[in-house]
């Protein structure tokens, strides 16, 4: 029998401090800044956005806390498969990693949908070849090769080694930086304050319905900084160093968010808003008053979507390899590239469902950002209950980033995350829809066919046999 263990190669230690940060920094700045500012502005007012999204943003700071001291006591790949298996076992291990897959299969199909979308507005009416039409959207042909071109060119580029995809990761991020520091720069000289009016919604569902609504884009748009523990054993840096930069990347996104948010609503009045397709682009030209600075706020926006869908490609194969290499998933998931050491049927797994998605058109966004938030928060909530087990269990394990009042924060952090989890459950103001269940559904009713295939082909002593070795 062909077992996991088959596979001698090892992952390399490569990344860099400034790799690092920007490899969780800019997979957390994706598109989504883009194209759901003005959504969150609408939603809940223009401060009403800043409140949900700093309070989205303390939620994820708790979990992050946790996760910095696990991934510094725990430098593995795969990282919630590590922390789970440790402190929950087995089942616990397998379901905590399957959910966090599904976020970040979810944002790599996202960008797949979001590069055709961005494309049109700097060319417009290119997209030709009528297909098939969903939720009354008519999916183009050439608009579907543009998603599944990017998807192949993504897959490409991990194939050929984290040290290629983590160079690009830099100069993509640096140049979204620079722009961003040109929008709220203009923003706080040109702007107006009367412009954030109103300052909250106040529509019959009332305020808090609202902030509740841009609360729960939250966990999909901060997702990233886990990513950092997924490629743990490839980061050069001390097991302490890797916990400050996990930290340092989670307030950076919480700042930039609350800042994009404040300079759209100080350059565009509601009226302009409703009318905005890409809010924060639109406000970018009208600030500077020039077509040049929409479409360069639109090309930040494309380098957000590389940002991001690199560093998922990275997250993700790195997850499923785990899971394999644990026994958990089948064993050529675990295969390594005996050059580049890179998971190479992994990252092919994330390029086939990422070319998929572009075939459901635009609506997919809405689905594939919904469901994979539920995966995500699922997650943070079974690595929050395991820092808290390791915590009790485990106060003597070497922590190299140790945060104060541990048991307060990892208590803090599964109520958050079990809080977060509760916003996309029936009779929620975001609960998901039924083609958002039927996504999740799927993909559980996969995993689980998947974790017995594993089980009756390795066993459950296999598992604990290669997990216990690292521990």
């Amino acid at each position: 029998m062909t077992t996991p263990s088959s596979e001698q190669d090892k992952l390399v230690r490569v990344l860099a401090r400034g790799d690092v940060l920007a490899l969780a920094f800019g997979a957390m700045i994706g598109w989504g800044w883009i194209v759901l500012t003005g959504t969150a502005i609408q939603s809940a007012g223009s401060l009403g956005a800043v409140i949900a999204f700093i309070i989205g943003g303390l939620a994820i700071i708790m979990v992050g806390l946790t996760y910095a001291e696990l991934a510094s006591a725990m430098p593995k790949v795969g990282g919630e498969h590590v922390y789970s298996y440790r402190a929950l076992g087995h089942l616990s291990s397998f379901l905590c990693t399957w959910a966090i897959i599904l976020g970040y299969l979810s944002v790599v199909a996202f960008e797949a949908v979001a590069l055709p979308t961005v494309i049109e507005h700097l060319a417009p009416n290119y997209a030709v070849g009528h297909l098939w039409t969903i939720a009354g959207w008519e999916v183009k042909a050439t608009w579907v090769a543009v998603g599944v071109g990017g998807s192949l060119a993504m897959m490409i580029i991990n194939y050929f080694g984290v040290t290629t995809a983590a160079l690009l990761q830099k100069v993509v991020t640096g140049m979204i930086l620079l722009v961003g520091v040109m929008f709220v720069t203009g923003a706080l000289f040109e702007g107006e304050t009367i412009n954030m009016m109103p300052l909250f919604t106040q529509a019959d569902t009332g305020v808090l319905a609202g902030i509740v609504a841009v609360l729960v884009m939250v966990p999909f748009l901060f997702v990233g900084f886990d990513v950092i523990p997924q490629a743990a054993e490839e980061i050069n840096l001390p097991y302490k160093a890797i916990g400050k930069v996990l930290m340092m990347s989670v307030i950076l996104a919480v700042v930039w968010y609350a800042l994009i948010i404040l300079a759209t609503s100080l350059a565009l009045n509601s009226a302009e808003l409703s009318a905005s397709t890409l809010s924060v682009a639109d406000a970018m030209g009208s600030l500077f008053n020039a077509p040049w600075a929409s479409n360069l706020m639109v090309l930040a926006g494309i380098a957000g979507i590389i940002t991001s869908w690199n560093a998922f490609y990275i997250g993700g194969s790195r997850a499923i390899y785990a899971l394999a290499k644990a026994g958990m998933l089948p064993a050529p998931f675990a295969k390594l590239h005996p050059r580049y050491k890179t998971p190479t049927n992994a990252i092919f797994l994330m390029g086939i469902l990422s070319c998929i998605a572009p075939f459901f058109g635009r609506p997919a966004l809405v689905w594939i950002v919904n469901a994979g938030g539920l995966g995500i928060v699922i997650a943070y909530l079974f690595v929050a209950i395991s820092f808290v087990v390791l915590r009790v269990r485990e106060p003597d394990m070497p922590r190299p980033f140790r945060i104060r009042h541990g048991k307060l924060c990892g208590t803090l952090a599964v109520v958050l995350s079990f809080g977060m989890a509760c916003l996309y459950l029936p009779g929620s103001p975001a609960a998901l829809s039924g083609a958002e269940w039927s996504i999740f559904a799927g993909w559980s009713l996969l995993g689980v066919g998947l974790y017995i295939h594993a089980l009756r082909t390795y066993g459950r002593a296999y598992s604990d046999k290669h997990m216990l070795a690292d521990f």
